[in-house]
Protein backbone atom coordinates (compact mmCIF):
# COMPACT_ATOMS: atom_id res chain seq x y z
CA UNK A 1 0.00 0.00 0.00
CA UNK A 2 1.23 3.68 -0.27
CA UNK A 3 0.68 4.87 2.25
CA UNK A 4 1.28 8.55 0.79
CA UNK A 5 -1.55 8.89 -1.17
CA UNK A 6 -3.75 5.56 0.18
CA UNK A 7 -5.24 4.82 4.04
CA UNK A 8 -6.33 1.60 5.34
CA UNK A 9 -10.15 2.28 4.18
CA UNK A 10 -9.05 3.00 0.28
CA UNK A 11 -7.25 0.00 0.52
CA UNK A 12 -10.77 -1.75 1.68
CA UNK A 13 -12.37 -0.56 -0.93
CA UNK A 14 -9.82 -1.73 -3.21
CA UNK A 15 -10.66 -5.06 -1.58
CA UNK A 16 -13.92 -5.01 -2.24
CA UNK A 17 -14.44 -3.53 -5.73
CA UNK A 18 -12.39 -6.11 -6.84
CA UNK A 19 -14.38 -8.61 -5.89
CA UNK A 20 -17.74 -7.08 -6.90
CA UNK A 21 -15.68 -6.69 -10.31
CA UNK A 22 -14.39 -10.94 -10.25
CA UNK A 23 -17.67 -11.34 -9.19
CA UNK A 24 -20.78 -9.36 -11.27
CA UNK A 25 -18.42 -7.93 -14.33
CA UNK A 26 -16.47 -10.23 -15.19
CA UNK A 27 -17.99 -13.34 -16.25
CA UNK A 28 -20.10 -11.44 -18.37
CA UNK A 29 -17.37 -9.57 -20.04
CA UNK A 30 -16.60 -12.05 -23.33
CA UNK A 31 -20.55 -11.52 -24.13
CA UNK A 32 -20.29 -7.84 -23.79
CA UNK A 33 -17.18 -7.82 -26.16
CA UNK A 34 -18.95 -10.17 -28.80
CA UNK A 35 -22.51 -8.48 -29.30
CA UNK A 36 -21.45 -4.67 -27.90
CA UNK A 37 -23.97 -4.06 -25.88
CA UNK A 38 -23.68 -3.94 -22.11
CA UNK A 39 -26.54 -5.52 -20.59
CA UNK A 40 -28.46 -3.06 -17.85
CA UNK A 41 -28.64 -4.71 -14.89
CA UNK A 42 -24.80 -4.27 -14.40
CA UNK A 43 -25.74 -0.56 -14.60
CA UNK A 44 -28.13 -1.12 -11.28
CA UNK A 45 -25.90 -3.38 -9.52
CA UNK A 46 -22.86 -0.72 -9.60
CA UNK A 47 -25.78 2.10 -8.25
CA UNK A 48 -26.73 -0.56 -5.90
CA UNK A 49 -23.29 -0.63 -4.38
CA UNK A 50 -22.81 3.55 -4.46
CA UNK A 51 -20.25 3.24 -7.20
CA UNK A 52 -21.75 5.89 -9.06
CA UNK A 53 -21.81 8.27 -6.94
CA UNK A 54 -18.30 9.04 -4.89
CA UNK A 55 -17.87 11.89 -6.27
CA UNK A 56 -21.43 13.21 -5.76
CA UNK A 57 -22.70 14.86 -2.61
CA UNK A 58 -24.94 13.32 -0.27
CA UNK A 59 -27.92 15.31 -0.87
CA UNK A 60 -28.35 13.17 -4.59
CA UNK A 61 -27.53 9.84 -2.98
CA UNK A 62 -23.24 9.85 -3.54
CA UNK A 63 -20.74 9.44 -0.93
CA UNK A 64 -18.60 12.28 -1.41
CA UNK A 65 -15.46 10.84 -1.50
CA UNK A 66 -12.34 11.86 -1.59
CA UNK A 67 -10.32 11.55 -5.39
CA UNK A 68 -7.87 8.22 -4.39
CA UNK A 69 -11.39 6.59 -4.27
CA UNK A 70 -12.12 7.07 -7.89
CA UNK A 71 -8.11 6.67 -8.89
CA UNK A 72 -8.90 2.63 -7.22
CA UNK A 73 -11.86 2.94 -8.89
CA UNK A 74 -10.37 3.71 -12.62
CA UNK A 75 -7.19 1.45 -11.71
CA UNK A 76 -9.57 -1.65 -11.20
CA UNK A 77 -11.58 -1.18 -14.07
CA UNK A 78 -8.49 -1.34 -16.41
CA UNK A 79 -7.73 -4.84 -14.40
CA UNK A 80 -10.50 -7.02 -16.21
CA UNK A 81 -9.25 -6.38 -19.68
CA UNK A 82 -11.90 -4.64 -21.48
CA UNK A 83 -11.31 -1.22 -21.77
CA UNK A 84 -14.83 -0.79 -23.62
CA UNK A 85 -16.50 -1.34 -20.44
CA UNK A 86 -14.47 0.48 -18.61
CA UNK A 87 -15.11 3.37 -20.41
CA UNK A 88 -18.86 3.11 -20.60
CA UNK A 89 -18.84 3.53 -17.03
CA UNK A 90 -16.16 6.07 -16.31
CA UNK A 91 -17.23 7.95 -19.59
CA UNK A 92 -20.90 8.28 -17.39
CA UNK A 93 -19.59 8.76 -14.18
CA UNK A 94 -16.73 11.27 -14.77
CA UNK A 95 -18.10 12.67 -17.64
CA UNK A 96 -21.81 12.93 -17.94
CA UNK A 97 -22.58 13.02 -14.20
CA UNK A 98 -19.48 15.66 -13.75
CA UNK A 99 -21.51 18.04 -15.62
CA UNK A 100 -24.56 17.15 -13.87
CA UNK A 101 -22.47 17.44 -10.43
CA UNK A 102 -20.87 21.25 -11.32
CA UNK A 103 -23.34 22.92 -13.69
CA UNK A 104 -27.13 21.55 -13.06
CA UNK A 105 -29.79 22.81 -11.80
CA UNK A 106 -31.75 21.45 -8.53
CA UNK A 107 -34.45 20.59 -10.89
CA UNK A 108 -32.45 18.79 -13.33
CA UNK A 109 -30.17 17.21 -10.35
CA UNK A 110 -33.13 15.26 -8.86
CA UNK A 111 -34.47 14.13 -12.12
CA UNK A 112 -31.10 13.23 -13.89
CA UNK A 113 -28.59 13.23 -11.25
CA UNK A 114 -30.40 10.92 -8.53
CA UNK A 115 -31.01 8.10 -10.79
CA UNK A 116 -27.82 8.14 -12.54
CA UNK A 117 -26.33 7.69 -9.03
CA UNK A 118 -28.63 5.14 -8.80
CA UNK A 119 -27.83 3.31 -12.05
CA UNK A 120 -30.91 3.96 -13.84
CA UNK A 121 -30.26 6.64 -15.77
CA UNK A 122 -27.34 6.65 -18.28
CA UNK A 123 -25.29 9.51 -19.61
CA UNK A 124 -22.98 10.63 -22.54
CA UNK A 125 -21.06 13.64 -22.93
CA UNK A 126 -21.50 15.47 -26.79
CA UNK A 127 -18.66 17.35 -27.98
CA UNK A 128 -16.58 15.91 -30.93
CA UNK A 129 -18.23 16.97 -34.25
CA UNK A 130 -17.24 14.72 -37.16
CA UNK A 131 -15.55 17.90 -38.66
CA UNK A 132 -13.77 19.51 -35.96
CA UNK A 133 -11.98 16.55 -33.80
CA UNK A 134 -10.48 18.66 -30.99
CA UNK A 135 -11.16 21.82 -32.25
CA UNK A 136 -14.04 22.20 -29.66
CA UNK A 137 -14.51 25.96 -30.46
CA UNK A 138 -15.50 25.49 -34.19
CA UNK A 139 -18.15 23.42 -33.33
CA UNK A 140 -21.30 23.43 -35.86
CA UNK A 141 -24.14 22.37 -33.71
CA UNK A 142 -26.52 25.07 -33.06
CA UNK A 143 -29.20 25.48 -30.38
CA UNK A 144 -30.87 28.73 -31.20
CA UNK A 145 -33.85 30.19 -28.95
CA UNK A 146 -36.86 29.82 -29.96
CA UNK A 147 -39.79 31.36 -27.21
CA UNK A 148 -39.48 29.09 -24.52
CA UNK A 149 -37.20 26.45 -25.86
CA UNK A 150 -34.19 26.01 -27.55
CA UNK A 151 -34.01 24.51 -31.20
CA UNK A 152 -30.68 22.15 -31.57
CA UNK A 153 -29.45 21.07 -34.86
CA UNK A 154 -26.05 19.46 -35.81
CA UNK A 155 -24.08 16.03 -35.09
CA UNK A 156 -21.28 14.81 -32.93
CA UNK A 157 -19.83 11.66 -33.42
CA UNK A 158 -16.91 8.97 -31.40
CA UNK A 159 -19.68 9.33 -28.27
CA UNK A 160 -19.31 6.56 -25.79
CA UNK A 161 -22.70 5.54 -24.72
CA UNK A 162 -24.24 7.65 -27.43
CA UNK A 163 -26.62 4.71 -28.60
CA UNK A 164 -27.98 3.11 -25.53
CA UNK A 165 -27.45 6.26 -22.94
CA UNK A 166 -30.71 8.00 -21.42
CA UNK A 167 -29.90 11.42 -21.61
CA UNK A 168 -27.37 13.44 -23.36
CA UNK A 169 -24.74 16.15 -22.22
CA UNK A 170 -24.91 18.16 -25.50
CA UNK A 171 -22.39 21.38 -26.42
CA UNK A 172 -23.72 23.63 -29.02
CA UNK A 173 -23.38 27.14 -29.92
CA UNK A 174 -26.36 29.26 -28.90
CA UNK A 175 -24.27 32.19 -30.27
CA UNK A 176 -22.60 31.54 -33.64
CA UNK A 177 -21.28 34.32 -34.15
CA UNK A 178 -18.79 34.16 -30.88
CA UNK A 179 -16.63 31.39 -31.37
CA UNK A 180 -15.64 30.71 -27.82
CA UNK A 181 -18.40 32.69 -25.64
CA UNK A 182 -21.24 31.29 -27.55
CA UNK A 183 -21.31 27.86 -26.87
CA UNK A 184 -23.38 26.65 -23.80
CA UNK A 185 -24.61 23.25 -22.64
CA UNK A 186 -27.54 21.19 -22.07
CA UNK A 187 -28.96 17.79 -20.62
CA UNK A 188 -31.47 16.45 -23.88
CA UNK A 189 -33.34 13.40 -23.15
CA UNK A 190 -32.85 10.62 -25.55
CA UNK A 191 -36.49 9.94 -26.15
CA UNK A 192 -36.85 13.71 -27.02
CA UNK A 193 -37.96 13.90 -31.10
CA UNK A 194 -35.55 14.32 -33.41
CA UNK A 195 -32.49 13.11 -31.77
CA UNK A 196 -30.99 9.87 -33.06
CA UNK A 197 -27.73 7.26 -33.14
CA UNK A 198 -26.16 5.26 -35.16
CA UNK A 199 -23.67 2.80 -33.68
CA UNK A 200 -19.91 3.10 -34.72
CA UNK A 201 -18.15 -0.05 -35.82
CA UNK A 202 -14.22 0.35 -33.56
CA UNK A 203 -10.90 -1.35 -33.53
CA UNK A 204 -11.21 -1.56 -29.60
CA UNK A 205 -13.07 -0.46 -27.08
CA UNK A 206 -15.83 -3.25 -28.37
CA UNK A 207 -17.77 -3.19 -25.64
CA UNK A 208 -19.22 0.07 -25.63
CA UNK A 209 -21.67 1.61 -27.47
CA UNK A 210 -19.65 4.33 -29.41
CA UNK A 211 -22.26 6.24 -31.48
CA UNK A 212 -22.63 9.19 -34.48
CA UNK A 213 -25.95 11.37 -32.91
CA UNK A 214 -27.69 13.66 -35.44
CA UNK A 215 -29.81 16.70 -33.81
CA UNK A 216 -32.95 17.51 -36.23
CA UNK A 217 -34.61 20.26 -34.95
CA UNK A 218 -34.81 19.06 -31.69
CA UNK A 219 -36.79 21.14 -28.70
CA UNK A 220 -35.07 21.38 -25.59
CA UNK A 221 -36.93 23.02 -22.96
CA UNK A 222 -35.08 26.64 -21.41
CA UNK A 223 -34.23 24.60 -18.05
CA UNK A 224 -32.42 22.16 -19.12
CA UNK A 225 -29.76 24.34 -19.84
CA UNK A 226 -26.86 23.52 -17.43
CA UNK A 227 -24.99 26.67 -15.68
CA UNK A 228 -25.57 30.20 -17.75
CA UNK A 229 -25.70 30.34 -21.46
CA UNK A 230 -22.67 30.83 -23.27
CA UNK A 231 -20.53 29.58 -20.34
CA UNK A 232 -20.35 26.36 -22.74
CA UNK A 233 -16.55 26.20 -23.65
CA UNK A 234 -14.91 27.08 -19.76
CA UNK A 235 -17.19 24.44 -18.35
CA UNK A 236 -15.93 21.84 -21.22
CA UNK A 237 -12.11 23.10 -20.54
CA UNK A 238 -12.68 23.00 -16.69
CA UNK A 239 -13.61 19.15 -17.32
CA UNK A 240 -11.11 18.25 -19.49
CA UNK A 241 -8.05 18.64 -17.20
CA UNK A 242 -10.18 15.74 -14.73
CA UNK A 243 -10.65 13.80 -18.19
CA UNK A 244 -7.43 14.21 -19.13
CA UNK A 245 -6.07 12.19 -15.57
CA UNK A 246 -8.78 9.78 -15.95
CA UNK A 247 -7.19 8.85 -18.96
CA UNK A 248 -3.85 8.85 -17.72
CA UNK A 249 -4.57 6.75 -14.39
CA UNK A 250 -6.41 4.32 -17.23
CA UNK A 251 -2.72 3.81 -18.80
CA UNK A 252 -0.58 3.39 -15.94
CA UNK A 253 -3.26 0.72 -14.82
CA UNK A 254 -3.64 -1.24 -18.21
CA UNK A 255 -0.21 -1.42 -18.86
CA UNK A 256 0.41 -2.64 -15.12
CA UNK A 257 -1.66 -4.69 -15.75
CA UNK A 258 -0.17 -6.03 -18.86
CA UNK A 259 3.17 -6.20 -17.28
CA UNK A 260 1.99 -8.21 -14.34
CA UNK A 261 0.52 -10.70 -16.70
CA UNK A 262 3.95 -10.96 -18.96
CA UNK A 263 5.71 -11.19 -15.63
CA UNK A 264 3.47 -14.51 -15.09
CA UNK A 265 3.53 -15.78 -18.75
CA UNK A 266 7.69 -15.55 -18.20
CA UNK A 267 7.43 -17.31 -14.89
CA UNK A 268 5.52 -20.12 -15.96
CA UNK A 269 6.86 -20.63 -19.86
CA UNK A 270 10.02 -22.31 -20.22
CA UNK A 271 12.95 -21.90 -22.98
CA UNK A 272 16.05 -23.91 -23.63
CA UNK A 273 15.68 -25.48 -20.46
CA UNK A 274 15.11 -21.98 -18.38
CA UNK A 275 11.91 -20.00 -17.52
CA UNK A 276 11.57 -16.75 -19.62
CA UNK A 277 12.41 -14.77 -16.55
CA UNK A 278 15.98 -15.80 -16.64
CA UNK A 279 17.40 -14.30 -19.74
CA UNK A 280 19.32 -11.17 -19.59
CA UNK A 281 17.36 -9.12 -22.25
CA UNK A 282 14.16 -10.33 -21.18
CA UNK A 283 14.72 -9.20 -17.82
CA UNK A 284 16.11 -5.60 -18.86
CA UNK A 285 13.12 -5.13 -21.09
CA UNK A 286 10.78 -6.04 -17.88
CA UNK A 287 13.49 -3.38 -15.50
CA UNK A 288 12.21 -0.48 -18.41
CA UNK A 289 8.56 -1.72 -18.57
CA UNK A 290 8.32 -0.98 -14.83
CA UNK A 291 10.45 1.80 -14.27
CA UNK A 292 8.23 3.47 -16.78
CA UNK A 293 4.91 2.22 -15.38
CA UNK A 294 5.83 3.70 -11.73
CA UNK A 295 7.69 7.27 -12.88
CA UNK A 296 3.63 7.96 -14.72
CA UNK A 297 1.84 6.14 -11.35
CA UNK A 298 3.80 8.42 -9.38
CA UNK A 299 3.23 11.71 -11.35
CA UNK A 300 -0.60 10.55 -11.39
CA UNK A 301 -1.21 10.40 -8.07
CA UNK A 302 0.27 13.51 -7.21
CA UNK A 303 -2.04 15.30 -9.66
CA UNK A 304 -4.92 13.81 -8.41
CA UNK A 305 -3.88 15.00 -4.52
CA UNK A 306 -3.25 18.64 -6.28
CA UNK A 307 -6.81 18.01 -7.55
CA UNK A 308 -8.68 16.67 -4.78
CA UNK A 309 -7.24 20.02 -2.75
CA UNK A 310 -9.06 22.30 -5.29
CA UNK A 311 -5.60 22.37 -7.76
CA UNK A 312 -6.35 23.35 -11.23
CA UNK A 313 -3.99 21.29 -13.01
CA UNK A 314 -4.50 21.87 -16.64
CA UNK A 315 -0.66 21.52 -17.37
CA UNK A 316 -0.04 18.41 -15.34
CA UNK A 317 -3.14 16.59 -16.41
CA UNK A 318 -2.21 17.02 -20.17
CA UNK A 319 0.78 15.77 -19.61
CA UNK A 320 0.02 12.93 -17.45
CA UNK A 321 -2.18 12.24 -20.30
CA UNK A 322 0.63 12.83 -23.11
CA UNK A 323 3.37 10.86 -21.41
CA UNK A 324 1.10 8.06 -19.67
CA UNK A 325 -0.88 7.10 -23.09
CA UNK A 326 2.76 6.34 -25.07
CA UNK A 327 4.22 4.76 -22.17
CA UNK A 328 0.94 2.32 -21.94
CA UNK A 329 1.08 1.77 -25.75
CA UNK A 330 4.98 0.71 -25.55
CA UNK A 331 4.25 -0.93 -22.76
CA UNK A 332 1.55 -3.20 -23.97
CA UNK A 333 3.52 -3.90 -27.55
CA UNK A 334 6.53 -5.20 -25.52
CA UNK A 335 4.36 -7.54 -23.13
CA UNK A 336 2.43 -8.78 -26.31
CA UNK A 337 6.04 -9.33 -27.60
CA UNK A 338 6.87 -11.50 -24.80
CA UNK A 339 4.10 -13.93 -25.26
CA UNK A 340 5.34 -14.49 -28.98
CA UNK A 341 2.79 -15.97 -30.81
CA UNK A 342 1.01 -16.58 -28.13
CA UNK A 343 0.52 -12.71 -27.38
CA UNK A 344 -1.20 -12.71 -31.04
CA UNK A 345 -4.16 -15.33 -29.94
CA UNK A 346 -7.06 -14.33 -28.99
CA UNK A 347 -7.69 -16.06 -26.23
CA UNK A 348 -4.70 -14.65 -24.60
CA UNK A 349 -5.70 -10.95 -23.14
CA UNK A 350 -3.09 -9.16 -24.64
CA UNK A 351 -4.40 -9.05 -28.31
CA UNK A 352 -7.68 -7.01 -26.94
CA UNK A 353 -5.41 -4.61 -24.68
CA UNK A 354 -3.42 -4.20 -27.19
CA UNK A 355 -5.99 -2.53 -29.58
CA UNK A 356 -8.19 -0.85 -26.05
CA UNK A 357 -4.80 0.92 -25.90
CA UNK A 358 -4.57 2.21 -28.87
CA UNK A 359 -7.53 4.92 -28.36
CA UNK A 360 -5.74 6.78 -25.37
CA UNK A 361 -3.30 9.03 -27.37
CA UNK A 362 -6.60 9.77 -29.20
CA UNK A 363 -9.99 9.90 -27.33
CA UNK A 364 -10.02 13.37 -24.85
CA UNK A 365 -7.48 15.30 -26.72
CA UNK A 366 -4.93 14.23 -29.08
CA UNK A 367 -1.62 13.35 -28.11
CA UNK A 368 -0.78 16.19 -30.85
CA UNK A 369 -3.49 18.85 -29.07
CA UNK A 370 -2.46 18.22 -25.65
CA UNK A 371 1.59 19.09 -27.20
CA UNK A 372 0.41 22.37 -27.98
CA UNK A 373 -1.75 23.04 -24.95
CA UNK A 374 1.68 22.47 -23.26
CA UNK A 375 3.87 24.53 -25.23
CA UNK A 376 1.82 27.18 -24.61
CA UNK A 377 1.86 26.97 -21.04
CA UNK A 378 5.77 26.42 -21.40
CA UNK A 379 6.93 28.57 -24.60
CA UNK A 380 4.13 31.58 -24.19
CA UNK A 381 3.18 31.50 -20.39
CA UNK A 382 -0.70 31.21 -21.29
CA UNK A 383 -2.54 30.74 -18.17
CA UNK A 384 -5.48 28.59 -17.94
CA UNK A 385 -8.23 29.67 -15.33
CA UNK A 386 -11.76 27.53 -13.85
CA UNK A 387 -14.93 28.78 -15.02
CA UNK A 388 -16.26 31.43 -13.28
Amino acid sequence: MNRMYFTEEHEAFRSSFKDFLKKEVVPHIEKWEKTGVIESFIWEKFGEMGYFGLCTPEAYGGMDLDLFYTVIFLEELQKINSGGFAAAIWAHEYLAMTHLNEEASEAIKQKYLIPSVEGKMIGCLCITEPFGGSDVAGMRSTAIRKGDTYILNGSKTFITNGVYSDYLIVAAKTNPLDKHKGISLFVVDRKTPGVSATKLDKLGWRASDTGEIAFDNVEIPLENILGEEGKGFPYIMQHFASERLVMGINAHARAEYALEYAVQYMRERVAFGKSLDQFQALRHNIAEMASKIDMCKEYNYSIAKRLNEGVYVVKEASMSKLLSTKMADEVIYDALQMLGGYGYMEEYPMARLFRDSRLGPIGGGTSEILKEIIAKIVLDHKEYHPAT
